[in-house]
């Protein structure tokens, strides 16, 4: 099964009885993808077109299944209202279920090209705690191309499985709002949020009080990273947004306040010319590498937790309410003894403070950067 991470669905029970009855379908050989039969014309999604009923052993009025016609791109508003009123056309879930060989077979016939890029970046794979990375640089060269275009509007095996599961694409705020509980007036309020005379709208508060007055219909997001605004009917057009924050360099469509290590986290609080704050979070058992700085110093206070910090040659224990400082160009290591998270403040101070003036000097992690 190729299941999305950002699908709702309501209706359980009915989707696996359909799983069960697309089993056999795969199992001999077919790719069976999960059509949405579909409530309105919806223009943010892509469509499938059935065929002819699909027949298992001369019998085809019982299995439910038709071959696939065709494959179509999200339309314009009157092309969708077609679609719909023709009862041919469902909604494509991106659901598909396939046994590895045939998938694999397609695509070494129809994309040798993206078949051969990715059996190089899986030989060259490796296991790392709960990961298993890939070298960046060689998947680099595979080209970009969705299931559909590389496969499935190739192949003779796509078999449409027709279902009604209460599905919901939650890719955008829009549809967020949609299947969210809402107030008498309309509104989806998430975290520390003040409405007054507001209706029909999707508030997101992260970390700060948003108050909203006399707006209707509006998406907005706080985060830590930005703060978003948008009409619900134009919420698509962020990856316009995103487009601008690369072609002017800036950083935040990739780097975040928040950053996951194997080790555990860190949470950048305040950052200034020549000093950052974070909180870090180690796991219980883990620990940063042997490393060192070259253009920075730093302060650590422990919030809770027991520190095992290694300082050129002295190792000693940090306890909570204790602190101690790394100064530019020591080798030093931070590690979780305890059986708890470990909680600090970590205060740099210096000329640079990017992530990549790190000088490890003995990997704990495959790859912890």
């Amino acid at each position: 099964m190729v299941l999305a991470a950002d699908h709702v669905i309501a209706k359980e029970n009915v989707f696996c009885n359909a799983i069960k009855k697309a089993v056999p379908i795969a199992e001999n050989g077919n790719i069976v993808t999960f059509g949405i039969i579909p409530e309105y014309a919806e223009t943010g999604y892509g469509y499938i077109e059935r065929g002819a009923l699909f027949s298992v052993n001369g019998n085809s009025t019982e299995t439910g299944f038709y071959h696939v016609k065709n494959f179509v791109e999200k339309p314009d508003r009157l092309t969708a209202e077609k679609y719909i009123s023709t009862g041919n056309y469902f909604w494509n879930s991106g659901m598909f279920m396939f046994k590895a060989s045939v998938y694999l077979n397609e695509l070494k016939k129809f994309r040798p090209d993206i078949y051969s890029v990715c059996e190089q970046v899986v030989s060259a794979s490796y296991r790392d705690l709960d990961f298993i990375r890939i070298p960046e640089a060689l998947f680099k060269d595979c080209p970009a191309e969705s299931i559909d275009f590389a496969v499935m509007e190739k192949t003779e095996h796509c078999i449409l499985c027709p279902i009604d599961i209460g599905w919901s694409d939650v890719g955008s705020w829009q549809s967020l709002w949609d299947i969210s509980e809402k107030t008498d007036e309309g509104d989806v309020c998430k975290g520390d949020i003040l409405t007054y005379n507001t209706k029909n709208n999707y508030i997101y508060s992260e970390s700060a009080l948003v108050a909203a007055v006399g707006v209707e219909d509006i998406v907005i997001v706080q985060t830590k990273d930005a703060i978003l605004v948008s009409k619900k009917s134009d919420v698509q057009d962020v990856k316009k947004i995103v487009e601008m924050l690369k072609a002017r360099d800036r950083t935040e469509y990739i780097s975040h306040h928040e950053v996951f290590r194997p080790w555990g986290k860190f949470d950048s609080i305040d950052q200034g010319e020549r000093y950052k704050v974070k909180k870090i979070i180690v796991k219980p058992g883990e620990g940063l590498s042997l490393r060192m700085h070259h253009h920075r110093s730093e302060h650590w206070i422990v919030l809770s937790g027991t520190a095992k910090v290694t300082l050129d040659d002295k190792t000693m224990l940090i306890t909570a309410n204790e602190s101690i400082y790394i100064p530019l160009g020591a080798t030093y290591s931070l590690e979780n003894p305890g059986v708890i998270p470990l909680n600090l403040i970590e205060v740099s101070s210096g000329d640079y403070l990017g992530e990549d003036d790190i000088v490890r000097q003995k990997e704990r992690y495959r790859k912890d950067n």
